[in-house]
């Protein structure tokens, strides 16, 4: 079965290239960026403001193929591509929580950015605490990566 998705705005970031931003975004919560809402699309911004942090999805449109085995940037071992966020997927969308700074008519001034400049922006949800954070909740593999603080935070070539 296929999908047609339209972009609903992009995303403008300082990072040009994979190399050196970081892959998530919580790990540099002074990254900066900016999502151009097409004009179409403005009245859904209603209210937003209101958020402290969104989700955004879109587009990784610089990744080619996918790989169902992959190597993550915090881990030394090989992991299946959906216990993973790489961008290298089946479908290639990446999701990012953002923290909102200000709305200036449909532009978005974003921090804790970890997406490429000028990435296609597919949706926007807003980030709600009660509903988008568990309990209890399990990280797999990532246990022993996220006790590490000294482990790499910003991504290379592998992707």
């Amino acid at each position: 079965m296929e999908f047609s998705i339209k972009s609903i705005g992009k995303i403008y970031t300082p990072y040009k290239e994979k190399r050196g931003m970081p892959f998530q975004g919580a790990l540099d919560p002074k990254s900066k960026g900016r999502a151009e809402i097409f004009k179409e699309f403005e009245p859904g911004l209603a209210d937003i403001e209101g958020f402290s942090h969104l989700i955004f999805l879109y587009l990784f449109d610089r990744a080619e193929g996918y790989d169902l085995v992959c190597q993550p940037y915090m881990e030394d071992k090989l992991h299946g591509v959906f216990a993973t966020r790489a961008p290298k997927r089946p479908n290639q969308i990446g999701l990012s929580v953002v923290r909102l700074e200000s709305r200036e008519g449909s532009t978005l001034h974003v921090a804790e950015v970890d997406m490429l400049d000028g990435t296609p922006l597919l949706d926007i949800k807003p980030f709600v605490p009660a509903f988008d954070h568990r309990e209890n909740a399990r990280v797999g593999w990532m246990k022993g990566p996220l006790r590490n603080p000294d482990k790499k935070t910003v991504s290379d070539d592998r992707f």
